[in-house]
């Protein structure tokens, strides 16, 4: 029998997760805070043992290569942002997005958020896939809810393939 789109969307996630699982079973402390380059974005300490991201509103020039703390930073950024979507909250502004700092506080934090998104898909159906995208195009009515999760199918994908080059070539280094 052919898998809705709520199934097949829910196997790419876990294909892609699975991926991820790869790296991070391997992180250390230490990895978080490795510069791969002299110009690049990190998560620096910030007031009341909080950690802030580098960042820019526009697109920088160069492109700053981003430390592996920065790239699960953003990962949990636009993950936590979409769920709140998903689940009907109000969203929070990216300042309001801690990151829980190197090493498992972050592991833990990416592993919690995988949970609420599969409760999450486990709940909508094929019909909540036709609705309008809430994020990240609220102004475009021929985005669906559909595409946002195809979406965060490949924002994962891409920011595993950027952490498991950055934990490689920390490794190799």
């Amino acid at each position: 029998m052919p898998a809705s789109r709520t199934e097949l969307l829910s196997w790419q996630f876990e294909l892609t997760w699975s991926l991820l699982e790869l790296h991070l079973d391997e992180l250390e402390p230490a990895d978080f805070g490795w510069e791969p380059a002299r110009h690049h974005w990190t998560m620096r300490p910030g007031p009341e043992q909080t950690w802030v991201p580098d960042w820019s509103d526009g697109e920088p020039s160069p492109i700053p290569v981003p430390t592996l703390g920065w790239v699960t930073w953003h990962l949990g950024w636009w993950w936590s942002v979409t769920l709140d979507h998903v689940n009907g909250r109000t969203p929070r502004e990216r300042e309001e997005i801690g990151w829980p700092g190197p090493g498992q506080p972050t592991i833990d934090w990416l592993r919690g958020l995988r949970d609420e998104w599969t409760a999450a898909l486990a709940r909508l159906t094929d019909a909540d896939l036709d609705a309008p995208a809430p994020f990240p195009w609220p102004d475009d009515p021929e985005k669906t809810v559909a595409h946002m999760l195809a979406w965060v199918n490949a924002e994962l994908m891409k920011n595993t393939a950027e952490l498991g080059q950055l934990r490689l070539l920390r490794a190799a280094a």
